[in-house]
């Protein structure tokens, strides 16, 4: 039993989906978020959309961070999580412009101040201002700040987001076919629309990596910040501290920035793609809870993945991987590893979405292909180690 099953976490959901399993597909089944017909004005040219995620437990980071340091500017990145693991699904369908958002914040007012919720609240609106000089338009909407201490230990920061779209703009990745080319963007670095470098953690997997990189010391002067019901064995269980120093691309960052760098978006690279090479996109796959895994659940057909040049991964994973002991297997399904977004495509087209991304700073490159197969099934090509073999 892995560790991040002895802490109650699924990396690949199996109880949601069996719960979820008898609800309505949507119109294309095969699409990375679910798509309704327009029930809002009735147009058979349109559809609605609607998606709601959140931070998820990169909260307690930045709770423990803040208690730590004092800084409570931290809790604006946990803003930006709680958008850009919305937009970016949303992107993954196509939609990348007149969107609606609604944020709800539950918070233990006894140990959440005026101060931390008003940080979220305007990085909520300095994201939005930044999206929208790239062209990326979200109306902020408001929405419910709760305050129950008997349910959140300390902080909850989740949000909705919505959109009409026309149907002839869709992706839904029922495009996706033998022969097709895989380009995947870098999660890490620094993009042009970033102030400063990103570890390319983004928002899932902060479990492990919250219990497996701080030491035990967080457990003992912040009880409040993990599931009393665990056994000692699982929680913060690593060798360091918020303010260790790594060396990174010739700067020194500390653990804290790497753990707690808020979730990149692809929206500037992706509105350009779906503007100027709208038919050269067959797939779209945002490589979240699951990791490189992902794939397998939106293929339109029985189909090989083959990734055999995936991005290496940034330090951040290094150092989870080493402090957790954790295997490859478990590492690539938990983690992004370094490649977040996924674009299907032809060979001839690669060079040309290559060259957006660049374009904003985002690396990008072909990191694998599809091929016809009796089975949907996924290989993952790590350098001179064993072929990571998966099936859907």
């Amino acid at each position: 039993m892995s560790l991040y099953s002895k802490r109650g976490v699924s990396a690949q959901k199996e109880e949601v989906h069996a719960a979820t399993r008898h609800l309505d597909q949507g119109l294309y089944p095969n699409a990375f978020c679910k798509i309704y017909a327009d029930v809002l004005c009735g147009q058979d040219d349109w559809v609605n959309v609607m998606h709601a995620d959140g931070a998820g437990t990169k909260s307690i980071l930045a709770y423990l961070y803040w208690k730590e340091t004092g800084d409570a500017a931290v809790w604006k990145g946990i803003a930006q999580d709680a958008i850009v693991m919305n937009l970016d699904d949303l992107l993954c369908v196509g939609i990348h412009d007149q969107l609606l958002f609604s944020s709800t914040i539950d918070r233990n007012k006894r140990l959440i101040p005026a101060e931390v919720l008003e940080a979220v609240i305007n990085g909520t609106q300095e994201f939005f201002d930044t999206m929208r000089s790239f062209g990326v338009n979200i109306s902020f909407m408001g929405g419910e700040t709760a305050d129950v201490g008997d349910v959140v230990r300390t902080m909850a920061v989740n949000g909705t987001m919505a959109a009409r779209w026309p149907k002839s703009r869709l992706v839904t990745n029922d495009g996706i076919r033998a022969g097709d080319v895989i380009v995947g963007l870098a999660s890490f670095g620094q993009a042009k629309y970033e102030n400063s470098y990103n570890s390319g953690l983004a928002s899932n997997g902060l479990t492990s990596a919250r219990h497996d990189v701080l030491n035990k010391s967080y457990g003992q002067r912040f009880p409040e910040s993990f599931d009393n019901g665990l056994d000692d064995s699982v929680v913060y269980i690593g060798p360091h501290s918020f303010t260790e120093e790594v060396k990174v691309n010739d700067q020194n960052l500390t653990i804290g920035q790497l753990l707690l760098s808020p979730t990149r978006t692809f929206a500037p690279v992706l509105k350009k793609i779906l503007e100027e090479n709208f038919e050269a996109v067959h797939g779209l796959i945002h490589c979240s809870g699951g990791g490189q895994t992902k794939c397998l659940k939106y293929l339109p057909a029985p189909l090989k993945i083959i990734k055999d040049d995936l991005h290496t991964p940034p330090v951040i994973f290094d150092l989870i991987r080493s402090a957790s002991g954790a295997d490859d297997r478990e590492m690539y399904q938990v983690f992004n590893m370094g490649t977040r977004l996924e674009i299907y495509t032809s060979e001839k087209e690669a060079q040309g979405l290559i060259d957006i991304a660049a374009s904003f700073g985002v690396e990008a490159k072909v990191i694998g292909r599809v091929e016809a197969s009796s089975q949907k099934e996924l290989e993952l090509h790590l350098p001179d180690k064993p072929v990571l073999q998966y099936s859907h």
